[in-house]
């Protein structure tokens, strides 16, 4: 037989000889603790929530069912198996009770052999939920592991071709989740913008150049500007990202962390006006996380150093992004960045390059 005696039960009524019925039937075999009123049943749960509560109906105050319904109300304790103790016999009662959450009912006068039976029940199922509940935590917590590495992984790829933009990926990432997370409340994206969501694009954005894999050195490490051609040839790291993230995204199927990875890459370069590449999409037809990066790695390209160009004032960069509103990037976004500028100013500081970068963020 399981042992459940490290379990706490509370027993709640308002009638001491009742308690002391219960005490004396089930103290030897559990811990418990007792409580004279729905009042301080709320009290003490909030210190110590017992693994089940024996709950009396009929009590002065606050009754047993509006307590029920407050510990369901509370994440907290909504978990809590919950047995009403009750001399009340009709259905309909008991289908109040039930409605509320409980898990059992027992009747006054109690059965002392059908009280450990039933609390016994409880208690087994419950250990057996906790179990699986744990199990659950467990597989989640090695999804996110096999998530983040598979991500980092590939964010290395492009990262070894490109090694003058090291703090790329993690700039680029944060500024992501702070424009994101500020946009959560705003009536356009509120739907979208879910706090799933918001953790999933941190995750995924660092792929967003995840193409330029496929790009030859000759045009990727190039010093100066690029020729025409080149530049055509250097739009292809955002069909070859697409392509290479759907290939292990169709694997894991639609739903996949993937998904916002795919989508990130493949339109992150899209202008709201439709002047952008490789599609041309205009407006909201650029799927959000395309929108959010391409912000994001405008932001970061100006306030870095490159072989081509040095790193631009923070001030500068919100002045030309600003001008971008409605032409290159989303407007609301656009707002969004100029509540949330400085954010991305302590970001970029924090994970900057070159000492010159940090120097021409403080002026």
């Amino acid at each position: 037989m399981t042992d459940l005696s490290n379990f706490h039960i509370m027993v709640v009524d308002d009638d001491e000889i009742n308690i002391n019925i219960l005490v004396e039937t089930l103290g030897k075999a559990y811990d418990i603790s007792v409580a004279m009123n729905g009042r301080d049943v709320l009290e003490l749960v909030k210190n110590e929530p017992p693994d089940l509560i024996l709950l009396d109906i009929i009590m002065p105050g606050m009754d047993g069912y509006e307590v029920c319904e407050k510990l369901k109300a509370d994440k907290k304790t909504r978990n809590i198996p919950i047995i009403f103790l009750t001399a009340l016999t009709e259905e309909q009662n008991e289908a109040r009770g039930l409605q509320l959450g409980a898990v059992d009912y027992i009747t006054k006068p109690f059965s002392t052999e059908l009280i450990k039976a039933r609390v016994r029940n409880q208690l087994e199922l419950k250990r057996h939920r906790d179990h699986l509940e744990e199990l659950v935590a467990e597989r989640t917590r090695a999804l996110e592991l096999t998530q983040q590495a598979t991500i980092e992984s590939m964010a290395a790829l492009a990262e070894y071709r490109d090694p003058e933009t090291g703090g790329h990926i993690k700039r680029t990432q944060a500024y992501v989740k702070v424009l994101a997370e500020h946009l959560t409340d705003h009536s356009r994206f509120k739907d979208y913008l879910d706090t799933k969501t918001v953790g999933l694009l941190y995750k995924s954005a660092p792929l967003h150049d995840i193409g330029k894999v496929g790009i030859n050195d000759s045009i990727l490490l190039k010093p100066g500007k690029l020729t025409d051609r080149e530049f055509e040839d250097m739009k292809r790291h955002t069909t070859l990202g697409m392509e290479a993230i759907r290939v292990a995204a169709d694997k894991l199927g639609y739903d996949s962390f993937l998904r916002y990875a795919e989508e990130i890459a493949y339109t992150h370069h899209e202008k709201w006006d439709g002047s952008g590449y490789p599609q041309g999409l205009k407006g909201d037809a650029i799927p959000v996380p395309g929108r959010l990066m391409a912000l994001a790695d405008v932001y970061d390209a100006l306030i870095s150093k490159r072989v081509y160009k040095p790193p631009f004032p923070h001030s500068k960069a919100i002045t030309i992004i600003a001008e971008g509103a409605g032409k290159h990037f989303d407007p609301d976004m656009v707002a969004a960045f100029m509540q949330v500028e400085d954010q991305f100013k302590q970001v970029a500081l924090e994970f900057a390059d070159f000492e010159e970068e940090r120097k021409m963020l403080l002026t």
